[in-house]
């Protein structure tokens, strides 16, 4: 009988799954947190408040249930924040949108008909309007060249040499390569006397509550896409990850626990938490252990080294608003560029499915704002129209 694996290599999988899941994606929660009208003490506190949500969601479901089940913030959610950018209502309404987020989360887990009606989005549209949300921000480090060279090219040196020898890191190293810029910047600036001192009670983490209020705009434009897109392209895939390496997870549990942190967390700006798709497979493979029956330790040190990563969160968030011109865009473009691929490809892999998919995503990444409802709302309803059309068959 092979000898078992120390209990360290669980353990160490579930770091690497926070560190990974963290540094590659935090960028982007704080541009999305900032895009809907969040200063910078509240995108800090939303970023805590996700950080802390995530992480107790990841313990409490790996512990109970006995599997690697991660949770994570809802990255193209964020990435939707960004597209959507200041809604009517300003901060305090997309607050209001969180909150709807959560009670939608909750009611799929309630009443299984929601979720049935989710599942009618045909997924060529729905991953054509988290391609079209995403496309601007993909964008950031090539415009980032020209706007700041010497602060972008090498965060994308980095990443693109590591996307080679080690891809899984090559996203956090890039970000590595981001603070070594700010901290150069900081240096230069510091030397020739210009600037505002630092004030150190920014690296101590804190939590902003707001008070939310209701518009139609944020709810349309808002609630409903952001709810669309954490469902279609992370709990589902979720799920489906979870499935591959022999887990079965319990549907209406993780939505419950998932919608009630989401809810806890809306108020001090955290967006939406979600199960984890992509970082799920750090945890739930061989790699965490060969015993599929230990990998749960996993998910519960995932879980608590998101809670540890949370002390941190004032420092990330700092480290943002002092970063130079286009940097911090530029590694919230790399982080998505994986999700922007894949995105398209499921988009367009149906031949009959290609055109309402364009549009769909051509009108997402317009950004256009009509009414007060941003353009991934249009977009879902342009691509399910132009589908209608085209496959509705001729008398």
């Amino acid at each position: 009988m092979p000898e078992a694996a120390p209990l360290s290599r669980p353990i160490l999988a579930g770091v690497v799954t926070a560190l990974v899941g963290f540094t590659s994606s935090f960028a982007v929660v704080l541009t999305g947190l900032d895009a809907v009208g969040a200063n910078a003490a509240q995108a800090a506190s939303g970023l805590l408040a996700a950080s802390l949500t995530m992480g107790l969601a990841c313990v409490v479901l790996a512990w109970r249930y006995r599997m690697p089940i991660t949770v994570a913030w809802s990255t193209p959610g964020a990435a939707l924040l960004v597209a959507t950018g200041t809604v009517e209502g300003g901060w305090p309404a997309a607050v209001g949108a969180f909150l709807v987020t959560a009670a939608l989360i909750l009611l799929t887990a309630l009443w299984p008909a929601l979720g049935a009606l989710i599942a009618r989005i045909p997924p060529s549209i729905a991953q054509a309007m988290l391609a079209g949300v995403l496309l601007p921000l993909c964008l950031a480090p090539i415009t980032g060249i020209v706007a700041n060279p010497w602060g972008v090219v090498p965060v994308v040196l980095t990443w693109l040499v590591f996307a080679r020898l080690a891809p899984r890191w090559a996203v956090p190293l890039a970000f590595v390569a981001a603070a070594v810029v700010v901290a150069v910047s900081l240096v230069g600036v510091s030397a020739i006397g210009e600037g505002a001192p630092f004030d150190p009670a920014l690296l101590l983490p804190r939590l902003e509550f707001t008070a939310p209020t209701f518009t139609v705009g944020a709810l349309v434009g808002l609630a409903l896409p952001l709810f669309i897109v954490t469902m279609a392209s992370q709990n589902v895939p979720g799920v489906a990850i979870m499935r591959s390496f022999g887990y079965e997870v319990p549907w209406r549990p993780a939505m419950l626990v998932t919608g009630v942190g989401t809810a806890l967390g809306a108020t001090a700006g955290g967006h939406a938490i979600n199960l984890a798709a992509i970082s799920a497979a750090l945890a739930a493979s061989p790699d965490a252990d060969p015993d599929p029956k230990r990998r749960w330790v996993a998910g519960v040190s995932t879980g608590a080294s998101y809670l540890v990563l949370a002390v941190f969160s004032a420092a990330f968030a700092a480290l943002v608003v002092l970063a130079p011109t286009a940097v911090i865009p530029a590694v919230a473009g790399l982080a998505l560029f994986a999700a922007f691929g894949s995105s398209v490809q499921q988009a367009i892999d149906e031949p009959g499915e290609r055109i309402p998919a364009v549009v769909t995503l051509l009108v997402a990444a317009s950004g256009i704002a009509v009414l007060g409802v941003s353009a991934a709302f249009w977009a879902l309803l342009a691509g399910l129209l132009v589908r209608t059309v085209l496959h509705t068959p001729r008398p």
